[in-house]
């Protein structure tokens, strides 16, 4: 079984009215249920606000970071979501699932290397 990270990629701004957002949540956690049952779930779960991230880059002979979140346009990294599939059609399966549970864009990345060589211990 290979890693796949399932980034969503949120709007910026505040959170939705919870109008909007309680029945998102109640889909993404249907969605973690599944794929906690299907034994697929690597790793999953939300990320702070935008504004609170630091970005480090290397700069010449230095290693410099700036407060607030890597440029993006309109859009941050919302939540990851690691996955544990045979290929890459069962993990963009899991992406499609996402996205239509938290109707927000999810990108399907393949982590290189085997799981060993990336999981603890």
């Amino acid at each position: 079984m290979k890693h796949y990270l399932l980034s969503i990629e949120q709007p910026d701004g505040g959170p939705a009215a919870p109008e909007v957002l309680e029945p998102v949540m109640r889909d993404v956690a249907a969605f973690n249920e599944e794929l906690r049952a299907a034994g697929a779930c690597v790793f999953a779960g939300g990320l702070d606000r935008a504004e609170a991230s630091v970005v480090v880059r290397f700069h010449g002979a230095d290693v410099v970071t700036t407060d607030g979140p890597y440029e993006r346009e309109d859009e941050h990294a919302g939540g990851i979501c690691i996955v544990a599939a045979p290929d890459y059609d069962a993990a963009i399966e899991w992406g499609r699932k996402l996205a239509r549970a938290t109707t927000l864009p999810v990108e399907v990345r393949e982590f290189q290397g085997a799981p060993e060589e990336h999981l603890p211990g």
